[in-house]
């Protein structure tokens, strides 16, 4: 009789352990396929890859920089020139690092980022002030330029309802102020967005209305829309008396640098919240990294990558032989062209900007 059941009672146990292997394999393969989607940040080839881009993204920017203070015939505009071109080496570095720190910890991207923010915000303000006073010579010179012009109307910039409306100094102050409230309100929201990640209030892609993520994304959205739509509006108006200074690819560069890159940020917490980016567990089930961390990671990676391609269109942008073929009288030293530079930091006008 147990002759007889022998054969049966092994099968039986085979299948047994076929099966317990089988869920084991499918369990492995779960833990697998959920890191699968992070072994790249993991790995050194992103590392490398993001490396080698903000090396030539820095490096290509600091020549350009370098020649342009090298020919600063021009301080009124070399000035805000040099300050704009300075967002590819903080953005590019403040990203390569939160990559390159990616494991450690879930927040460290946040406290990066948080640096990278506030100067993000003083580049449009530079590139505001660049367009004011060092292409077209200030408010009222502006003013008496456009003034008594009818405003450009369409649908897409919804202002069909100023079809009878000129353009006068009160156009000209909405633009500085709609720009300027996005410098004012960038600095104050990474600080918040610090203190709330440190408190584990603050979790991108995290839409809770208990979270901070959702008020943040907010205000961003709405400061972003306002300023994004003045800097539209300030080149409609002015589009004929910036023509010689070659405006087109400047504003998509400055555009394409701050606005993009945010709602990039934005696009890839949709992912998150709809699940395409996940949470990662480790073998043992629990959370190695949640989806925030691999979403901000995924963001810094594209930003060290793409900011290659802005470095180079900012070398197209804002050219350095412009300058340099200004000289009449001869070559002009590093040091003077330094302690120009210098003389022409004039940060405290940002405060004064807003107000008048």
């Amino acid at each position: 009789m147990s002759d007889t059941d022998s054969p049966v009672l092994t099968e039986a146990s085979n299948v047994a352990a076929f099966d317990n292997n089988s869920l084991i394999n499918i369990a492995t393969n779960h833990n697998t396929t959920e890191e699968q989607g992070v072994v790249f940040l993991e790995h050194w080839t992103s590392t490398f890859i993001a490396g080698i881009c903000t090396i030539l993204a820095i490096g290509l920017t600091c020549h350009q920089i370098y020649k342009h203070v090298l020919n600063y015939t021009t301080p009124k505009e070399q000035s805000w020139i040099i300050r704009v071109l300075f967002i590819v080496p903080m953005y590019t570095f403040c990203s390569w690092l939160s990559l390159f720190f990616f494991g450690l910890s879930d927040d460290y991207y946040v406290y990066f980022n948080a640096v990278r923010d506030c100067y993000e915000a003083f580049v449009i303000y530079s590139f505001l002030s660049l367009c004011y006073d060092g292409y077209l010579g200030g408010e009222n010179n502006i003013a008496n330029e456009i003034s008594g012009k009818p405003m450009h109307t369409s649908w897409l910039m919804c202002n069909c309802c100023l079809k009878e409306k000129e353009y006068d100094l009160r156009f000209l102050r909405f633009c500085k102020r709609s720009c300027l409230q996005f410098c004012f309100i960038k600095p104050p929201m990474a600080i918040v967005t610090i203190i709330l990640a440190s408190q584990d209030k603050y979790n991108e892609g995290n839409w809770s209305v208990k979270e901070g993520y959702l008020y943040i994304c907010i205000i961003y959205n709405i400061s972003v829309s306002l300023a994004l739509y003045a800097l539209v509006a300030f080149y409609a108006a002015t589009a004929d008396i910036l023509r010689p200074y070659d405006p087109i690819l400047k504003f998509f560069c400055v555009k394409s640098v701050i606005f993009l890159s945010f709602w990039q940020g934005v696009a890839l917490a949709v992912l998150e919240a709809v699940g395409v980016i996940g949470n990662v567990s480790n073998e043992s089930g629990e959370t190695k990294y949640t989806s925030g961390a691999v979403a901000g990671g995924y963001q810094n990676f594209l930003i060290c990558c793409e900011f290659l391609l802005a470095a180079i269109m900012l070398r197209y942008a804002f050219p350095y032989k412009l300058y340099a073929e200004r000289k009449t009288t001869g070559v002009v030293s590093e040091t003077n062209a330094s302690e120009n530079f210098r003389n022409e930091s004039d940060y405290y006008l940002l405060s004064e900007d807003i107000f008048l």
